[in-house]
């Protein structure tokens, strides 16, 4: 059985990404665009477009263009929608990437695209100097503001000269490569084309069912723009509406909450381990919210009790949004126009999309009620994953259908319910962790002979690592010592926050590690 949506279908314009974001631009050009929340420093529509028409002429006369690769090194400021906007205006492409990430990390992730630009700030400067010697194709560090070593993004918008008019192709032409570990493995480049993500913010503004953004809209940008969830759902879809984007740097609930007193915001796109905090934080009744109209939850499963007590206290409407970065991301939201839609629901299929339910066991489609994996097909499912042939292969099949990796079902009314997932990822509050990226970096230890990483359920993150480690024979090393070896090589989201050492990893008789072993003891030791 083929669940589809329950709305028509939408026009998906043939236009490139920047084209479709700012097309309200020239009308509302006196109109703020993006404030960063802090200082209140102001970029309105004229002054984003003009920027970004400007990084794009200076890229433009550095010769960037077509099949090269920009990566972004930022947290979340104005000039990210400038630079990416900007790029996509050269035919070239975005790569975004996490702030927190090591040098290491961040050399693998330009060296794996080929990045030939990076954008970051003075203080990430170290690291990506760190990371750029290790990186043949990178040719030049821009940074905002000025530091030594550098050329500053100013310098970029000072050219003076026409922004270039490429011929862009938006089904086949990519404008983001934001990385993804996919159902499983290590992180890959997933290729968004502009069709791609056009397509899914016609898809979202479309949805008849939801009350996405409008014009009026003051959006809360806290989710971090180098994930598809803030950069696509929270950005994007923002400025294609016209409305204004409040941008957070890094989250801190007192600040959140300040800023949206502040701002007076209306929506609020946020993620469970934020939600939470709105349920249960006491300060939340220090700050007045009531400007609030809408909350969007994704990335992750709300449960229904938080999702209900945060609504109450904040006396807003609370939706859901499923998702994942190979479907640009969007491809169920909660229809939220209808007074008794199901809160705890990742909600129903977008327009000009469809899906299918898949007992992974025997590969039968399942009807309502039925539960299997989400296979899911549309204009927003990705190009494949760069220079991985074999991956793509795996999660997309010859009929285009997108294997999700997620366990779920839908009832009568045609809402989807995400239980499970097939993939080994652990999604730390929100984030995604890929268990053999750590289990190769434990290994490194001197005193440890095997390792397996699992999701080990936690209230405020969702799930956190945890490494269940043999020691080899005769060492005595001391689990805060191995999770503090591990801390100093990954970003913040990725540190091991749990180990417990154990006799033997339990594998199958072809050696895999078998995760749902461990899995199933984690989930009923934090049960019981």
């Amino acid at each position: 059985m083929i669940f589809r949506s329950a709305h028509p279908d939408v026009s998906i314009p043939n236009v490139p990404v920047h084209e479709y974001v700012l097309r309200h631009a020239q009308r509302l050009a006196d109109k703020p665009a993006l404030i960063d929340a802090g200082s209140g420093r102001t970029l309105t529509y004229a002054q984003l477009a003009g920027a970004s028409r400007k990084c794009a002429a200076g890229l433009a006369a550095r010769g960037f263009g077509k099949g090269q690769v920009f990566a972004i090194y930022l947290p979340n400021l104005p000039e990210y929608a400038v630079a990416f906007l900007g790029v996509s205006m050269t035919g070239g492409t975005n790569t975004t990437i996490n702030p927190l990430y090591t040098a290491d990390e961040l050399a693998n992730q330009l060296n794996d695209c080929k990045a030939r630009f990076l954008l970051t700030l003075p203080p990430f400067l170290d690291k990506a100097r760190e990371a750029a010697a290790k990186v043949p194709s990178l040719e030049e560090l821009f940074v905002l503001g000025e530091a030594e070593g550098a050329t500053p993004f100013a310098a970029l918008l000072e050219g003076g000269g026409a922004p270039p008019t490429p011929a862009i192709d938006p089904a086949q032409d990519l404008v983001v490569l934001p990385y993804s570990s996919g159902t499983t493995g290590l992180p890959k480049g997933v290729m968004l084309t502009h069709r791609n993500l056009v397509a899914n913010l016609e898809q979202c503004i479309g949805m008849e069912s939801f009350d996405c953004f409008v014009e009026s809209d003051v959006v809360m940008c806290v989710l971090p723009m180098f994930h598809i969830y803030g950069m696509v759902v929270v950005l994007q879809i923002t400025l294609a509406v016209g409305g204004t984007v409040i941008t957070m740097p890094r989250f801190d609930m007192v600040e959140f909450l300040a800023h949206v007193q502040q701002y007076k915001a209306t929506v609020a796109p946020l993620v469970p381990p934020i939600v939470l905090g709105l349920a249960k934080h006491p300060v939340v009744d220090q700050y007045d919210l009531s400007s609030l109209r809408l909350i969007v939850c994704g990335a992750a499963p709300v449960g229904p009790e938080v999702a209900r007590d945060a609504s109450r206290r904040v006396k807003c409407k609370l939706g859901q949004g499923y998702g994942m970065t190979e479907a640009s991301p969007v491809t169920h939201l909660s229809p939220t126009h209808n007074p008794d839609f199901i809160q705890a629901s990742a909600g129903w299929v977008v327009p000009n999309t469809e899906v299918k339910i898949v007992d992974p066991a025997t590969g039968a489609e399942q009807g309502v009620g039925g539960e299997g994996e989400l296979w899911i097909r549309g204009p927003q499912i990705m190009k494949g994953y760069l220079n991985r042939p074999d991956a793509t292969a795996e999660s997309i099949d010859p009929e285009g259908w997108y294997k999700t990796g997620d366990i779920g079902h839908a009832d009568e009314q045609g809402y989807f319910y995400v239980v499970d997932r097939l993939k080994e990822l652990i999604k730390y509050k929100g984030l995604q962790v890929a268990p053999a990226e750590l289990e190769g970096l434990v290994l490194t230890h001197p005193d440890v002979a095997d390792v397996a990483v699992v999701p080990s359920p936690d209230e405020e993150a969702g799930e956190v690592p945890k490494a269940f480690v043999v020691l080899k024979p005769g060492h005595e090393a001391q689990a805060e010592e191995i999770m503090r070896f591990v801390a100093g090589k990954v970003a913040p989201h990725k540190r091991i926050r749990r180990l417990e050492f154990i006799e033997q990893v339990p594998k199958s008789a072809s050696g895999k590690i078998l995760r749902r072993v461990l899995v199933e003891r984690e989930r009923q030791e934090r049960a019981g």
